[in-house]
């Protein structure tokens, strides 16, 4: 087993408590999970790693990040900095969804496209959206079914609905882009995902039930997010929900908010007829949140951090939502409408060795990425070319 290594671990998640487990990787793949694995300690090129006492469960899958950087609203000084590797090391994200936000002008398809490529050669898995907050959407090669088709990392579109920045598309507009990420997934082996941008406008859901009531659409081509934006906002979520759509919620952007969030997203979790299989929870990281006047002008801005994904993870445990019940919000759901299933978001035979180690407080301690050591008792491992 070439780059072989052997875990030796205290508890596992997949999306229940698997118990004390031993985990084989080989390359990039995970090749076994059993009560005990032996005969392969002292072979050549096999590594060990005793994590007693640890929690080993799934790198996490981000659906919502602007690797090239979001911004511009307050002018060319605002456009956030790229992502870089190590920031998504430090926080267990080892899958996500690179997206562009507002600025579809000077941040464009192609460099994402290109950074999406950089990550995953660097050791995450990238994949990419075409399309901006304008519509008709922005593409590569003229169509969103054609991007998705012919373009590897595109698995579906980005669109903006309900927001003052966009182009508040119909019902109708949004059949048509949705019919056609549709079949561009179809045709490419990929979601074909329709990932909607969720302002505070009069709108909210509209554009999305319109949709769902005039067309044969899947439930699951429709995924609006920012929607811990508000109450309003969220309790529309929980009518898709019953509907059986799905909905992603973003996380917290500042400290003072994260209890905020996480008690809302227990609530939410704890509502009837809601459960964690049809949330996602994604960082918006790297994009901008700009702050407005009430008559609409830019007054201020900030920039949202990964760092918040595990923060909410870990502050809802500790309130008491069961740790396997919160890790589904990133790891399995994500992984499901990604169509990922059995690649991504778990420990499993034959699923990609994305590994992140907690210790007893739930900290981040360790990370491999496919099967390559990223972190290492908090020391970072795996860096961008350029860091």
């Amino acid at each position: 087993h070439p780059r072989g290594w052997l875990v030796e671990l205290k508890v596992l998640f997949f999306s229940v408590s698997l118990g004390k487990k031993d985990v084989l990787v080989a390359d990039e793949k995970i090749c076994l999970v059993r009560d005990h694995i032996e005969g392969y300690e002292g072979l050549d090129g096999v590594e060990v790693f005793d994590l007693t006492g640890k929690t080993l469960v799934p790198g996490y899958i981000d659906m919502h990040v602007h690797i090239t950087g979001g911004g511009g609203e307050g002018g060319f000084t605002t456009r956030v900095p790229e992502a870089q590797l190590s920031i998504f090391v430090k926080n267990g994200i080892s899958t996500a969804l690179g997206l562009l936000g507002t600025d579809g002008v000077t941040r464009s398809l192609e460099n994402l496209v290109a950074k999406a490529q950089a990550l995953t050669e660097e050791g995450m898995t990238v994949y990419t959206l075409t399309g901006s907050y304008a519509y008709p959407s922005v593409t590569l090669t003229g169509s969103i079914e054609k991007d998705i088709v012919m373009v590897r990392p595109m698995v579906g579109v980005k669109i903006a609905v309900s927001d003052h920045r966009g182009d508040n598309p119909s019902g109708e507009d949004l059949i048509d882009a949705a019919v056609a990420a549709r079949r561009g997934g179809l045709l490419s082996g990929t979601a074909g995902l329709v990932t909607i941008h969720m302002g505070g406008g009069k709108g909210k859901l509209d554009p999305i039930f319109y949709a769902l009531d005039h067309s044969d659409l899947p439930l699951k081509t429709l995924l609006p997010t920012h929607m811990l934006y508000s109450w309003d906002l969220l309790n529309e979520g929980i009518k898709l929900i019953r509907r059986g759509g799905y909905i992603d919620c973003s996380t917290p952007s500042v400290e003072s908010r994260l209890e905020e969030k996480a008690d809302m997203m227990i609530e939410l979790l704890r509502t009837e007829g809601v459960t964690a299989d049809h949330v996602s929870m994604s960082s918006d990281s790297f994009g901008s949140l700009p702050r407005f006047d009430k008559n609409g002008q830019y007054i201020g801005m900030i920039y949202a951090s990964p760092e918040y994904m595990h923060k909410m993870i870990r502050c809802m445990a500790q309130k008491g939502l069961p740790l396997e019940e919160a890790l589904k919000l990133v790891t399995t759901t994500p992984a499901s409408l990604l169509c990922l299933d059995g690649k991504k978001g778990c420990i499993a035979e034959n699923a990609d060795a994305d590994l992140l180690v907690l210790d007893e407080d739930l900290n981040i301690e360790s990370f491999f990425l496919r099967g390559k050591t990223a972190l290492w008792k908090g020391e970072v491992k795996m860096k961008g070319r350029f860091e």
